[in-house]
């Protein structure tokens, strides 16, 4: 088994991470000139928590309205980690480092995955969120 590497672990730290609200990007740079300005929205319709993704495949929720959303407030999980409250009360989603660089990353094919499931849902990005039915297993 191979030990951690540190200067790889050290790469994945953000070295900053700027909440711009007017315009409602998370600004985060990475060791090696990576900077990544994640709109608001798409964390949110991408959040990680359990809400939205799910305990499984095809398990995830379609998350509409979220345009407008804003963070309110960011805490740190750990060393390796983000949980930010969203304007809407979700406030459940752990944004590890390697995630958020996914969401930087990955932005462009993100949105059109995103508009490809309004689409596939007949739902447009604005409109409010359905109501959800209730579940056993308390969300």
């Amino acid at each position: 088994m191979n030990a951690p590497n540190p200067a790889a672990r050290a790469a994945a730290v953000p070295e900053a991470m700027v909440v711009h609200a007017k315009s409602r990007v998370l600004e985060v740079a990475f060791q090696g000139g990576k900077r990544y300005r994640i709109p608001f929205e798409l964390m949110r319709v991408y959040s990680p928590s359990a809400e939205v993704q799910g305990h499984g495949p095809g398990q995830e929720t379609l998350q509409t309205g979220k345009r407008d959303v804003t963070i309110s407030r960011v805490e740190p999980v750990g060393h390796y980690a983000i949980q930010p409250s969203f304007s809407d009360g979700h406030d459940t989603g752990i944004f590890t480092w390697d995630y958020l660089r996914f969401l930087g990353s990955q932005q462009e094919a993100l949105w059109q995955q995103y508009e490809e499931r309004l689409a596939a849902a007949g739902v447009d990005r604005d409109a409010p969120m359905a109501a959800r039915p209730a579940s056993g297993c308390g969300h």
